[in-house]
This record gives structure tokens, C-alpha cells and sequence, in this order.
């Protein structure tokens, strides 16, 4: 139990073999532990600024259940939300993967 004990609260001097073991099974974890071990996996915006268009694109979960007519606002809103603007989209058009014919995001416009 006392060895247990000076293991949790670190009870070893820093050059001892024991503080060595400890670090090395610490960095052992970090380093070889994989990433779907927690689900950490690396994640695009959801919206995304394309300055030469002068628009921006939509992740298609944002805007699924919003019907066409109501786009435009959504799109604003999240944009404002967003990056903390007060733009106006005047369109949302959908962007098509061409081999399955699904839709992979939204291209809003700004005013020009």
C-alpha cells in the first residue's frame, strides 16, 4: 500500500530510477496511445471563408432542414454568428458531388 501511495502522489526523488519509469510510462501512453483510443480526430470548419468568391461555404448538415426559401437568412445568421460580422447573403447555392449526386455543402454570397 505505501508504495502504491507514493506512486499516486509522486513521492520519488527526480533522479531516482523510479521517477524514470514513471516519466518514461508517461510519455509511452501520450505517444503510442492511438487517436481513436479517445476519438480525437482532426475536424474542418463547418463554415469556411473563400474570399475570392466573395462567399462562403456551408457545411450541408447546417442547412438541411431549412427549407430553400429560407436559406438566405440561416446562412446569414450562422455566418454573423460565426465570424462575428454583420454581412448579408443575398443567395445559397448547393454544391453536388458529380459521381453520387450528393450534396457536399452550400456556397453562400455576399452582397458584392
Amino acid at each position: 500500500m505505501k508504495a502504491l501511495g507514493r506512486l499516486i502522489f509522486w513521492d520519488f526523488p527526480r533522479t531516482s530510477w523510479q521517477w524514470d519509469i514513471i516519466v518514461t510510462l508517461i510519455l509511452a501512453f501520450i505517444f503510442l496511445t492511438p487517436r481513436d483510443v479517445f476519438r480525437d480526430q482532426p475536424r474542418a470548419a463547418s463554415i469556411q471563408m473563400l474570399p475570392a468568391q466573395q462567399g462562403f461555404l456551408i457545411e450541408p448538415k447546417l442547412l438541411a432542414n431549412v427549407p430553400e426559401p429560407d436559406q438566405p437568412q440561416k446562412a446569414t445568421q450562422l455566418v454573423n454568428q460565426r465570424f462575428k460580422t454583420h454581412t448579408t447573403i443575398t443567395h445559397v447555392e448547393p454544391v453536388f458531388d458529380e459521381a453520387e449526386d450528393e450534396i457536399t455543402g452550400y456556397m453562400a454570397y455576399t452582397k458584392p
